[in-house]
């Protein structure tokens, strides 16, 4: 099923840059876009996961330089059943994680330091479960291709403004104006039409993986607030690449990819037997986290 998915996600993207081709060079213009949609295809299709811990300034760590979390992604993907996966760090206090990779033996797993900083050892450990699960259920291949593919349509978008076609085929001012704001859009809309899906049943693989989906509904509480405000320059650069992580990041709920967190929260509380999203301690604006189980001394 998500092969179908990636495939008519992919096709939708494509004929979106075939328009704004047609739309700023004509004919000759849809046909180099096809052309350029072909061939990056090709290349996000074995190249993406690059791209986007590049994005990030990723590093990768292992037993050695960041061994207690690495214990736990690595105890984690046997849980699942899973090849063990490429495990990274990004250096930013907001607090968010994600995965990527085209296959379960192609696949990386990446968090913040902030969230390591911020999060219980068993809240840690929800979190990676959950993004297991999206290796598990093959969601990062059409992931990661969206976040590189949806933000190359806002680039060739804003580049036809300035440099799109002759005096003789240059579309109307006001038309290409409309075009560089409703392009991103019409590809944030095509990326929504199956994401908030899939992050419900990446949150049910993770409570299974980790065996305590109580955990992961805590961590969905504690970093919902965080990851929506503070700084995170590959979003800002990128804001495609908004959709790979476990929560919004600078995002609106109206235009999320993501299902209100809120909803996610009792859907986990539900699977741990009973409660409610109220049930999960939520930490006041300006409190002190409390210490993580992983020794932020131990993670470089």
């Amino acid at each position: 099923m998500n092969g179908i998915k990636t495939a008519m996600l992919l096709a939708a993207l494509t004929a979106l840059f075939m328009a704004l081709g047609y739309m700023f060079g004509g004919t000759g213009g849809a046909g180099i876009a096809l052309i350029v949609a072909a061939g990056m295809n090709l290349f996000t299709y074995w190249n993406a996961d690059s791209i986007v811990l590049r994005m990030h300034n990723a590093r990768e760590v292992d037993a050695r330089s960041a061994p207690e979390f690495y214990a736990i992604v690595e105890r984690l993907a046997r849980n699942a059943g899973l090849p063990m996966p490429r495990v990274y760090l990004i250096d930013t206090q907001a607090p968010n994680a994600f995965a990527t990779g085209r296959n379960p033996e192609n696949a990386a797993v990446a968090a913040t330091t902030g969230l390591l900083s911020m999060l219980s050892r068993e809240e840690v450990a929800g979190v990676m479960a959950h993004e297991l699960g999206h290796v598990r259920n093959r969601d990062t291949l059409i992931m990661t291709m969206v976040a590189t593919i949806a933000g190359a349509i806002s680039m060739i978008a804003n580049f036809g403004l300035f440099f799109g076609g002759h005096s003789d085929n240059r579309p109307h001012p006001l038309a290409a104006i409309a075009a560089v704001v409703m392009a991103p859009f019409a590809a944030m809309i095509v990326q929504m039409a199956i994401s908030r899906t899939r992050e419900f049943g990446a949150d049910k693989a993770g409570a299974e993986i980790s065996g305590n989906p109580r955990a992961l509904a805590s961590a969905l509480a504690k970093i919902a607030g965080p990851a929506a405000h503070l700084p995170n320059p590959a979003v800002e650069r990128n804001p495609a690449t908004a959709q790979l992580y476990i929560v919004p990041s600078h995002v609106s709920e109206l235009f999320s990819t993501h299902p209100a967190t809120e909803k996610r929260i009792a859907a986990l509380m539900a699977m741990g037997g009973g409660g409610t999203a109220a049930a999960v301690s939520v930490p006041r604006a300006g409190a002190a986290p409390k210490r993580s189980a992983l020794d932020p001394n131990r993670l470089h």
